[in-house]
């Protein structure tokens, strides 16, 4: 399968980031509930947190996060998308970034977040360089007072050009270590058949 960049999607339709946003919005107005991957998050870490929001749109996951407590970082390629996120949440931090370039969100983070399928509009051909950008992000455990190793939670759809062992061997070779593996933010054993993967992982 032949996998569409986010850069791709914009340069074809400029409009589109607006759209997503909006659509966002529309969902919140209707009372949907959009905070499911926020509070797995919020429950995996201790009051205080430093957390990066990798691929972080309009912030609506980091958003949520800093009204707990936290100190979040949110990280996006899109302009419209960050600028939203500073409207939305202005005392996070927020940087227009590409997770394959260096010098953004230098860490440590005790937990790192990529919701909304990010990892899979990334270039196959950046996938590797991504992961080891994120892994030289979160903590280590002499970074935590307690010894606590820092996590990246990963999700996206299995059916979008990257299958979990493609993905379990591009990690690796980025020097992490799967530690559990589900179909849903909400903890469902992870099957194959389900088309979604939820990924948490540390350094190896």
């Amino acid at each position: 399968m032949s996998t569409r960049t986010w850069q791709d999607i914009i340069s074809d339709d400029p409009e589109h980031s607006r759209r997503y946003a909006k659509r966002w919005d529309d969902m919140v107005a209707e009372g949907v509930d959009i905070d499911g991957e926020a509070r797995l998050i919020d429950a995996m870490v201790p009051r205080g947190a430093r957390i990066l929001d990798v691929g972080c749109g309009q912030g609506r996951t980091g958003a949520y996060l800093h009204s707990r407590g936290h100190h979040v970082t949110g990280v996006d390629l899109d302009p419209h998308l960050i600028e939203r996120a500073r409207e939305l949440c202005p005392d996070a931090t927020w940087e227009v970034a590409d997770l394959a370039d260096d010098g953004w969100a230098a860490g440590p983070f005790d937990l790192a977040v990529s919701a909304g399928n990010v990892l899979a509009f990334v270039d196959p051909a950046d996938r590797g360089t991504v992961l080891a950008n994120l892994a030289a992000r979160i903590a280590t455990t002499a970074d935590d007072p307690e010894g606590r190793p820092g996590r990246l939670v990963v999700g996206f759809g299995l059916d979008r050009g990257w299958t979990h062992e493609e993905f379990d061997a591009a990690a690796a070779q980025a020097g992490l270590r799967l530690e559990q593996r589900w179909s849903t933010w909400d903890l469902r054993p992870f099957d194959d058949d389900s088309g979604f993967m939820v990924a948490v992982l540390v350094r190896a």
